[in-house]
């Protein structure tokens, strides 16, 4: 599109006024939406037009101040003083309307940068629900900017916000709050702000004295506008949220409420996304066997047939599973629960040497670690965010969910039994995740010393509907990132274990060819690909390391596989598929029925018995098998101490786990 003119501006709010809904509305892109505070870790950009002039938008993270308190805050406060005499030509501040006293703090301290600003009043339904009806025209006068009433869940009062963006002019703008900088202690405030800022978090107690004192003042201001403006109808409107909470934030019934949520997810993953597995892992298997009727014999033949197409249905035959767990975890996130969650594990996380803010990651790394570690910045202390650093990769992120689930299928075949024990176990493998957090978190409280005490304070949003488009962007960027981003990983490795396990050293090769030139079987050429395979250069790879994990109880090919998902988890799956097909890729079985078919050399044993899954289980559910989780932990600590100790810990307790579970079951 040919544009005349571009403005650039800025999206600025308190965490959960609707501000990244908003981003989504305004720009199309695909970002994150969540009710916990420190989800928009990082600035996002994206543009859209009005009329002719392209709109070029930042979105930033959610803050409640200009003296940041936290990483994420302070990212949001580096671009306003670092750029926005440069580069924003308007600010666009996002409230809730249903919360205006604390939502106005941080726009008298904006405006007072005497920088366009103008405010999109978001959240209108919920204030009317409250019984609060705003005056807007007189708040307006009383403000000096101009404000544009908004839903952006139902995208009501979009084109009227787009009007005063786009009419807004770039010279200085009065507001209101000017008056504040005529107080002496408080004059010059937009040229000394940076500097105020740097020393407030220095612990500087002048300066902490002079901004409590002109955070009165302005809330002082901001209680009489809104005197002015704000009516509370005297109608008595039950409140909704509160009654609510009387039961899930009910120090007993909140940790029944919250299990029993968790049992609803687990039972689902399996229950409702066992039947659209079947049917993807049975179309694999079909089309595997049809392209190998296809194509003359060959390595064209063997590359697609035992490892390309393995390696996609690894990864695709695992997407309604993870569907449903972010369809699940989206919706609590919309509805405002998670936060609820945070509460309720405030006490418990104290007593073993976390803050209540690292339930937050904690619960994020249900789905991934990496998201998760980064929102640690918005933790104040020290110690507990190296903590929380330290233990969140324990969770059970969404790349074991495969791992889980074939392990398990294993396990225990088609339960049609009312409750599902495959989803049981599933839960109680998520639940020994959080008890090992708990056990390093406790062990890492003592041997870190430091004295800085830490605070948990926590907003409480209002429970709202999810929103159907926001939930479908979360499911889509995490299908999305699945497929596409693990999937080319998983792929790569499919064809790098296929030439490793197709390949090996000629002399062997041609010494099983030569062994076998003499015999008359039927199956001559299963066992000539079992012994290659075995002489193959991913055979020498597993024979290397079996002696050490033989008393887990797993074989070379297991080991294969935990070498390759140290890359990744979830790619023990597309592994084990490719190195079985290599024997059977004109064989239609699914790698269930391939794994639970398989017996130990020389004995009738079967592989995948009960003490090698359990054993198995608790080595994924325990080690550190992502390399990107690692080096997300050296960007955010800027240490490689920590990666070092989080690998070893990590893997060192999956080893001693794993080991006693086999011990005792076999």
């Amino acid at each position: 599109m040919e544009t005349n003119t571009q403005k650039n501006i800025a999206l600025i709010g308190n965490p959960n006024c609707g501000k990244s809904t908003l981003f989504n509305l305004l720009t199309g892109l695909n970002q994150k939406i969540s009710n916990l505070p420190g989800t928009t870790i990082d600035k996002k950009k994206g543009v859209f037009y009005i009329e002719d002039t392209k709109i070029s938008v930042t979105d930033l993270p959610g803050t409640y101040s200009i003296y940041p308190n936290g990483e994420d805050e302070r990212i949001a406060i580096n671009h306003i003083l670092d750029q926005i005499n440069n580069s924003v030509d308007l600010i666009v501040y996002v409230a809730d309307a249903s919360n205006l006293q604390r939502n106005l703090l941080l726009f008298t301290q904006l405006a007072d940068l005497q920088k366009p600003i103008i405010i999109a009043l978001n959240m209108m339904d919920v204030a009317h629900e409250k019984g609060l009806t705003i005056n807007i025209p007189l708040l307006s006068q009383e403000l000096g900017v101009l404000i544009a009433p908004i839903n952006s869940r139902n995208k009501e009062g979009i084109d009227h916000l787009k009007s005063f963006i786009l009419k807004t002019e770039a010279s200085f703008q009065t507001t209101y709050f000017n008056q504040i900088n005529k107080d002496k202690s408080l004059t010059n405030f937009s040229n000394t702000v940076s500097d105020r800022v740097v020393k407030s978090l220095e612990n500087n107690q002048e300066a902490i004295d002079t901004i409590s004192k002109e955070t009165e003042e302005r809330y002082q201001i901001i209680r009489n506008t809104i005197t002015k403006t704000v009516r509370k109808s005297l109608i008595n409107i039950t409140n909704k949220t509160k009654q609510i909470d009387k039961f899930l934030l009910h120090p007993f019934y909140g940790f029944v409420a919250f299990f029993a949520t968790l049992f609803v997810i687990f039972q689902f993953i399996f229950k409702f996304a066992e039947y659209p597995m079947n049917w993807i892992e049975q179309f694999f298997s079909w089309f595997a066997g049809l392209v190998h009727s296809w194509i003359p014999e060959g390595y064209i033949n063997s590359l697609i047939t035992e490892g390309i197409i393995p390696g996609i249905s690894g990864v695709v035959v695992f997407l309604p599973q993870i569907i449903f767990l972010f369809l699940f975890l989206s919706i609590l996130e919309e509805s405002g629960y998670m936060t609820r969650v945070s509460f309720i594990n405030d006490r418990l996380m104290r007593k073993f040497g976390l803050n209540g803010k690292s339930i937050v990651p904690l619960i994020g790394g249900m789905a991934c670690a990496i998201p998760s570690i980064m929102a640690t910045r918005n933790i104040e202390n020290k110690k507990d965010r190296i903590i929380t650093i330290l233990v969140t990769p324990l969770m059970g992120c969404s790349a074991r969910l495969p791992v889980y689930t074939l392990l398990v299928s294993l396990l225990i075949k088609n339960d049609n039994n009312f409750i599902d024990i495959r989803g049981l176990i599933l839960l109680s493998l998520y639940l020994v995740g959080f008890i090992a957090v708990l056990l390093f978190s406790t062990i890492f409280k003592y041997l870190l010393r430091q004295k800085e005490k830490s605070f948990f304070i926590l907003e409480m949003p209002d429970y709202r509907i999810p929103s159907l488009r926001n939930v479908g962007l979360t499911i889509k960027d995490k299908t999305y990132d699945f497929v596409f981003n693990a999937g080319k990983i998983i792929l790569i490795v499919s064809i790098v274990l296929w030439f490793l396990a197709s390949f090996g050293p000629k002399d062997n090769f041609a010494k099983i060819e030569q062994k076998y030139q003499t015999y008359e079987l039927s199956d001559k050429e299963t066992l000539i690909k079992s012994e290659k395979l075995e002489a193959s250069y991913a055979g020498i790879m597993g024979k290397s390391i079996e002696p050490i994990i033989k008393p887990l109880g797993y074989d070379w090919k297991i080991g294969i596989a935990l070498i390759t998902s140290f890359a990744a988890r979830e790619i023990f799956v597309g592994t084990i598929a490719t190195i079985y097909s290599i024997k059977d890729a004109e064989d239609e079985k699914t790698i269930s029925q391939t794994l639970s078919e398989q017996t130990r050399v020389g004995s009738d044993t079967k592989v995948y018995n009960i003490a090698t899954i359990v054993s198995l289980l608790l080595f994924y559910a325990f080690a550190m098998q992502c390399m990107s989780t690692l080096a997300i932990t050296y960007r955010e600590t800027k240490s490689i101490k920590w990666p070092v100790i989080q690998f070893f810990y990590m893997t060192g307790f999956a080893y001693l786990m794993s080991f006693v579970a086999y011990q005792l079951l076999s």
